[in-house]
Parts: C-alpha cells; structure tokens; sequence
C-alpha cells in the first residue's frame, strides 16, 4: 500500500480512532478493489459483508424505485467510507454502489473486523458517529425535497460537491463531479430538464461556469444565498 493510499485511509472515520499501531494492524486485512466507470460493486438487496474506503475516484450510491427510475443518493470520493451500516444490521444492502469514474477502493471484510471492533471499542463508536452523521443528511436532504425549490436543491448540492471535489483556481472553483446532466438530476430529486434551467440561470447571472460534467464556481456566495 502507497504512502497515500495510508493518507487517505486515515482520514476515514474507520482509521481516525486508532492510534499509528492500530493503524497499520487494521490495514493488514485491506483488500484492494478496482472498478471501471458504470460498474457496479453490489446491488441494493445483495448481501453485506464488507465495508468500504474510496482510496481513488468516485463511487455513487443509489436506490431503484418501483418504477425503475434510479435514485442517487450520494457520491463518494477519496478517504469517505461506505457500505458499514451492515456491520451492524445483517439484513440485505439497502443501496447499490456503483462507479461514476475509474476507482480503486479499500475493502474490509466484516469477520476480520469484529474481533477489532471488541479489542479497539473507540472504533466502534467513530463508526457509529459516522452512521449518525449519515442520518443527519439523509433527514436534511428529506427536509430540502419538502421546502426547497429545485435551484435551490441544485445550488446546495453543487456547493457540497465543491466542498469535497472543488480545486481553486485562478478563473474560480472547478468543480469535476463526473456526474452527466442525468445523475446530477437524480442527485436533487429533480427531472432533468428542471435542473439544466436552474444551471443556465445560475450561469446567465455570472454565478458559475457550465463544463462537461463539471463546474466552475465563480461566485460562490450567490449561490449560498440562494440554496437556503
């Protein structure tokens, strides 16, 4: 494992709790997993029994409703952890995974885990903090589908992907999401059409700048303003 591989599992909650010793113990039941773009790591209904770290790349995960229609629940990148919710409840997956761009995760089996989870308890109690904060979004993001409008569901969420992706840059803040026009609809609750006005009115006010699968936030306390 890379210098920043370790880097990067360090800042997932599963590895913030432990001490450089305990660290490296854990690392040593790391299993590498390579995805190509679109593919899929497991369903939703699909059996747990591994927990995850975005070493490289970005991972979506996502619900399918009745109809067939896909809905995104979020996107992961680099050192954000996913899939641990099964550690604790045994029952089928509750999303599918799959890989919005070319990624390489950090994969843990549950029955390498539990017997460090009994001697390093600390562990356990980040990773409930990180469920718990998980929680906190899923009931924000329910909260916007009821009183937000969709500029600003789209506002918000492109001020969260730039939080995590968002590089500066002399021209502003560009933001690769990877998402197609579709995802990023998905992302919000949204059609896709309701999304693409919102974007072109964001741009036409000078507050960001439309690239493929990406965006440049030029003006990034416009669009604060307007996602509340």
């Amino acid at each position: 494992m890379s210098d920043r591989d370790i880097e990067v599992l360090s800042k997932a909650p599963l590895f913030q709790a432990l001490d450089d010793a305990g660290a490296k113990a854990l690392r040593a039941h790391v299993s590498e997993v390579r995805l190509a773009r679109g593919q899929s790591l497991f369903h939703e209904g699909d059996t747990g029994d591994r927990l995850y770290v975005v070493l490289d790349g970005k991972i979506k995960l996502t619900r399918m409703a009745p109809d067939g229609r896909e809905n995104l629940l979020s996107v992961l990148g680099p050192g954000e952890m996913f899939g641990e919710l099964s550690l604790f409840d045994p029952r089928p997956r509750t999303a599918g995974a799959i890989a919005v761009t070319e990624c390489r995760l950090a994969g843990l089996g549950h029955d390498e885990l539990r017997p460090f989870l009994t001697a390093h308890p600390e562990v356990g109690i980040s990773l409930l903090q990180a469920l718990s904060e998980r929680l906190r979004r899923t009931n924000e993001v329910m909260a916007d589908l009821v009183f937000t409008d969709v500029p600003g569901r789209v506002a918000k969420a492109l001020l969260d992907l730039a939080e995590r992706f968002g590089q500066p840059t002399d021209g502003g803040l560009h933001v690769h999401h990877d998402l197609t026009q579709e995802e990023l609809a998905q992302l919000v609750g949204a059609s896709r059409e309701t999304v693409n006005k919102a974007l072109a009115d964001f741009a036409a006010r000078g507050w960001l700048r439309i690239e493929a699968r990406a965006v440049v936030i030029l003006d990034i306390e416009r669009l604060r303003k307007r996602s509340k």
